[in-house]
């Protein structure tokens, strides 16, 4: 919960804004207060109301008169109580007895330069519920004043809870604004989800006239665009391979009437591979797409295996140990694009692995839902500078490009294209020089769900 609000940008808005009412609270305070002080405000009233308890110690008198007492409840809305010596007088007989209330200083009232006013020489205060009760001596007597009125007991609504209740009704409020205002923010990224996944033609829609909105028309505009670009390089691959696979097939078809044997079978080698290159980068082309389309059957991979090596490996047969940990494992992938991974990983072990070395392990398992396959061989392995650029296209190890050291340094990628097309990863797992190369392909069993 706390992790999904630090990455809300409606929370961290709402966060700011709170703080920065904060700060103006604060700063607010503070000004009142050093101008209060600075304007002498704060010794004007507290004069006067030490005059004012003057006013009450000298009007009631010591002794007190008692008839003077109540003529100050009449004028004023208080509650007067007298002890002393001789006397011990109530204008409410409710008022509770000064043995009840613990009187002592009031922090309101102080010679801290935070509190309002300056401390009151002689005045004890207290507090019982909502009463507030202030203690004067005179002479011998102590009289005590009630604020408001003994007999107010009602349960009137209180200021602190009004207080709270009012800031927390603006939260909320304040946060459900901030939270409308960047709600286009979810269908966005709905939208960029699903043009992500390759659905160009999916559309944002229900956005507002503001520049969330305007964000949402680029992301749209940006969507066609990359739909346009991308049906031309298709087209202009489409193109090129067909312009180029005419000519390839005359040039084969004339080899056939070459009288020499040597310059025939030289010449039929370049076109073959000329062909694999022309396929390759048009099959690469249909992969290097979040949105690949894969044709995903249920198959046994044991017998994907076993065709494949009866196929394309059969004179390599006895080079190639296969090692099948889950045997009869069914998995849901497309066949055709597996049995492509499994061709260029297993040629580009047998072509880098000595005859005599031993065999290249081709290992099938299962592990945690998914379908892992991995291939050894015995080669000179690959040198750690080397091993960051497997998967790149056309790249080779060996600054020759000979083909007697390696094909065109596309094999590797396509196999990684087929494995990321299937959610999947292909990666070196371990490589040493002199040792060989142990690479790893794992592909979910079942298909993923986004």
């Amino acid at each position: 919960m706390l992790e999904r609000l630090a990455r809300s940008l409606s929370f961290r808005l709402f966060a700011i804004f709170l703080v920065l009412a904060g700060l103006c609270v604060w700063g607010a305070l503070s000004a009142l207060r050093w101008v209060y002080n600075s304007d002498d405000i704060r010794g004007l009233i507290s004069g006067h109301l030490s005059l004012h308890v003057q006013y009450v110690r000298e009007d009631i008198g010591s002794p007190p008169r008692i008839e003077r007492a109540v003529a100050i409840t009449e004028r004023v809305p208080v509650d007067i109580r007298i002890l002393g010596p001789d006397i011990d007088w109530a204008s409410d007989a409710d008022f509770p007895a000064l043995g009840t209330l613990e009187f002592g200083p009031s922090p309101a009232f102080s010679d801290d330069p935070s509190a309002w006013v300056d401390e009151l020489s002689g005045i004890e205060f207290a507090s019982d519920g909502r009463h507030r009760f202030l203690k004067l001596r005179s002479g011998d007597y102590d009289i005590v004043v009630s604020s408001p009125p003994i007999s107010e007991v009602g349960g009137g609504p209180d200021l602190t809870m009004i207080i709270i209740g009012m800031v927390i009704a603006f939260l909320i409020v304040g946060y459900a604004a901030v939270n409308w205002l960047f709600k286009p923010i979810r269908s966005i990224r709905a939208g960029a989800a699903h043009i992500g996944r390759g659905n160009f033609d999916y559309r944002i829609t229900g956005t507002r006239k503001d520049q969330l909105g305007d964000l949402a028309d680029d992301i749209n505009q940006l969507a066609a665009d990359v739909q346009d670009m991308l049906d031309a390089k298709r087209g202009l691959l489409l193109g090129i391979s067909h312009e180029l696979r005419t000519p390839l097939s005359r040039l084969r078809l004339i080899t056939e009437f070459l009288d020499d044997e040597k310059d025939q079978e030289s010449i039929q080698a370049e076109v073959a591979e000329m062909e694999r290159v022309v396929v390759s980068l048009i099959e690469a082309e249909r992969l290097n797409v979040r949105h690949a389309a894969i044709n995903r059957t249920e198959l046994r991979v044991d017998r994907l295996v076993d065709e494949l090596l009866r196929d394309y490996f059969s004179r390599d047969r006895e080079r190639i140990k296969v090692i099948s940990k889950a045997p009869h494992l069914i998995a849901n992938v497309d066949g055709s694009r597996i049995t492509l991974l499994l061709k260029n990983l297993i040629g580009n072990a047998l072509r880098y692995s000595p005859e005599d070395a031993g065999p290249v392990e081709l290992s099938i398992d299962e592990v945690d839902g998914d379908l892992v396959i991995r291939v050894r061989d015995h080669g000179p392995g690959i040198p750690a500078e080397e091993a960051a650029h497997i998967g790149e296209p056309f790249y080779r190890g060996d600054p020759s490009r000979a083909r007697e050291t390696g094909g065109t340094g596309l094999g590797l990628y396509l196999a990684t294209l087929v494995a990321r097309a299937h959610e999947g990863s292909l990666t070196l797992v371990d490589t040493d020089d002199g040792v060989g190369a142990l690479f790893e392909a794992r592909l979910p069993l079942s298909v993923p769900v986004n």
